[in-house]
């Protein structure tokens, strides 16, 4: 896999104990690089990492991109988590956000969320293995790089994974138009979130296993979100949830 840009190299530069293996970086040769570059270059060569300078045009070829900002990454494949191993490592007590994506398949919009899901806290995001997107190139210039900051988990079977969460302590709450207004939704400490297909939703199936449909009103003269800008608006609510039950606890806490 070649990924590119100078955001990407330095989130994956930033991490620590990562299983992430990348085989080379590939920097351009171009002349009169500007500082930043030759501050990525000296940094990627401090951490150990192979180093090759190319011209630019080869880079444009290896990452099918002309923006490619003078840095390409090669990855041998990209690291997912598995799903018994990540509920295993979970604490059963613990406060957890995990996001279930049921056939989400344009890339743009996988990127999106992964990127929503850092930034709001949520601790894995489960993606279907059929009818959807997978972490490609373009899914992680849209996530800023953060793909590589949150555990992603394939699942094959999403009903049965929903058991095996219930099993776990979580409570799974899917979208749909027909649901409870999410500002009325009185959320688990365990929850998971399921987000459908751009077309279709989440499946019948699906939300017939789940806990709870949850929606977002709007005017009428709308008939849907993107289902990003919905991940976005479900979790950043759930994130400011999480900070005032924080803040609650502190506040009634004895000395």
């Amino acid at each position: 896999m070649y990924l590119h840009g100078r955001n990407v190299l330095k989130e994956l530069l930033g991490l620590r104990n990562s299983n992430i293996k990348v085989k080379r970086v590939l920097f351009t040769d171009q002349k009169n690089v500007d500082s930043q570059l030759e501050h990525l270059i000296k940094e990627t060569r401090d951490k150990g990492l192979r180093v090759e300078i190319l011209s630019p045009e080869k880079l444009t070829n290896l990452s099918r991109e002309k923006k490619h900002q003078g840095v390409v990454i090669e990855l041998k494949e990209f690291p997912y988590t598995d799903a018994d191993a990540f509920l295993n490592d979970s604490s059963p007590s613990k406060k957890s956000t995990l996001v279930l994506l049921d056939q989400v398949q344009d890339p743009h919009n996988l990127g999106a969320i992964i990127r929503t899901s850092v930034a709001a806290g949520v601790d894995a995001i489960a993606i279907t293995t059929s009818n959807s997107a997978e972490i490609t190139p373009a899914v992680v210039k849209v996530s800023a790089g953060l793909v590589f900051k949150i555990p992603v988990i394939p699942v094959g079977n999403l009903a049965r994974f929903q058991e095996k969460l219930k099993g776990n302590g979580y409570w799974i709450y899917a979208t749909d138009m027909s649901g409870v207004a999410y500002y009325e939704v009185e959320y688990n400490d365990k929850v998971a979130m399921i987000f459908g297909n751009e077309g279709k939703g989440v499946r019948r199936l699906v939300k017939e296993r789940s806990d709870l449909l949850v929606s977002i009103p709007m005017e009428k003269t709308v008939d849907s979100l993107n289902v990003a800008a919905s991940a976005a608006i479900l979790l950043f609510d759930r994130r400011r949830r999480i900070i005032i039950g924080e803040r609650s606890q502190l506040s009634t806490t004895p000395g």
